[in-house]
């Protein structure tokens, strides 16, 4: 409690004779101008000697557009961010139902188009795997709304495993394919 008494009471000093210093500071001057642009300047003042007036004077119809100005501003995005933004949006206004009976338990009612679960992709690619004839990269694309390239990738880099249980009282070697 002492402690920010001692704190306001330091923020607080002198605080009006702070602010009227601070107030009757001089206002910033704009930048210098290089002397080639001064001596321009200069000359084109001397030529058209209406436009010293045109500068001072302000514009009632410009100021009472200007007050009916509201800026709301916000972090720029990085046009990479946009770009994947846009993609995330319009995809996940589709929607499909889930294959298979597995998903009552999880209570999923949808997946968005161009996407699968993780069990769809473990059964999709067992199916695959026992009957490649049947179960085409095509196919695969058509019944589960993916696109043709995305299959022919989880086809080539993602394999399931088998699980071959040997008999503990069989000593043979196991034999390579």
């Amino acid at each position: 409690m002492m402690g920010a008494w001692m704190t306001r009471a330091l923020r607080n000093f002198n605080l009006e004779n702070r602010a009227e210093r601070e107030i009757s500071k001089r206002k910033p001057l704009s930048a210098p101008r290089h002397p080639t642009t001064k001596n321009l300047l200069q000359e084109q003042m001397n030529q058209y000697p209406e436009i010293q007036g045109e500068i001072v004077r302000k514009d009632n119809t410009l100021l009472s557009l200007l007050r009916d100005v509201y800026v709301d501003s916000k972090d720029p995005v990085s046009p990479a961010q946009q770009v994947k933004d846009a993609g995330v949006h319009q995809e996940s206004k589709e929607f499909r139902l889930p294959k298979g009976h597995h998903f009552e338990m999880m209570n999923i009612k949808s997946i968005p188009k161009g996407k699968i679960s993780i069990v769809e992709a473990l059964t999709l690619l067992n199916n695959h795997k026992l009957y490649p004839e049947t179960w085409t990269a095509e196919k695969i694309a058509e019944e589960y709304h993916l696109e043709q390239k995305d299959v022919n990738s989880l086809l080539k880099y993602f394999v399931t495993y088998d699980i071959k249980i040997f008999p503990a009282n069989d000593k043979k070697a196991i034999q390579p394919k």
